[in-house]
């Protein structure tokens, strides 16, 4: 099988599996879901989905968030993995979007990634999620499966955003990459054994019958 052949093997059997995808991270507008997602790094969206009902009723907008003191933030997601530099970050963002972009989230990688606790994922999750241009996300769950699929040689996230990019059409990114992840996590989670992962299992077994 080739890897044109293996790539629209996956596509296919993830369309069949998740021909709709909701936005994992609970949100209401661009600016709840850059939090959510800039609070998401080295935790589950789970998590984080139990903490942002409090965090946004008291700072949902950057307005409110920025006249919160540091110790205020980090009470109210202390839940979450790094919770001293994420609430340092949440307020220093908000304060910038104030200053810079009169409170409104900006529709450029460029001024997204220049944001505190903003890097290129996050960035690209709201350029895809909340505006709606076509961007390719990478997390650890499509870098591995990817890799597992052989479909990217990639040492790091920033490569495999690449391959990924140059196999599918970019008319899939939003919806493929999100296909990506619900089935990591629910076929081929990090930790397990890979007995559900069927789609490597199709991939690479057919050629041993």
């Amino acid at each position: 099988m080739t890897k044109k052949q293996r790539a629209a093997l996956v596509q296919s059997e993830l369309e069949k599996l998740y021909p709709q995808v909701p936005i994992p991270l609970d949100h209401t507008d661009p600016y709840t879901l850059m939090v959510a997602v800039a609070l998401s790094a080295q935790t589950t969206d789970k998590k984080v989905n139990q903490v942002t009902p409090e965090l946004f009723a008291v700072a949902g907008t950057p307005q409110r968030m920025a006249k919160l003191e540091e110790y205020q933030i980090k009470e109210l997601i202390k839940e979450i993995g790094l919770s001293n530099t994420k609430a340092k970050n949440l307020k220093r963002m908000a304060e910038l979007l104030l200053e810079r972009h009169n409170g409104v989230v900006p529709q450029t990688y460029e001024e997204l990634e220049a944001l505190p606790g903003v890097g290129h994922k996050t960035a690209s999750v709201v350029m895809s999620q909340a505006f709606g241009f076509p961007a390719f996300p990478v997390d650890t769950h499509i870098h591995r499966l990817m890799t597992q699929w052989k479909l990217t040689s990639g040492k790091n996230v920033i490569e495999t955003e690449k391959d990924a990019k140059s196999i599918w059409k970019e008319e899939v990114w939003n919806k493929l990459h999100l296909q990506i992840i619900f089935y990591g996590r629910e076929y081929s989670p990090a930790r397990g054994k890979g007995e559900k992962d069927f789609i490597t299992k199709m991939l690479f077994e057919e050629k041993d019958k």
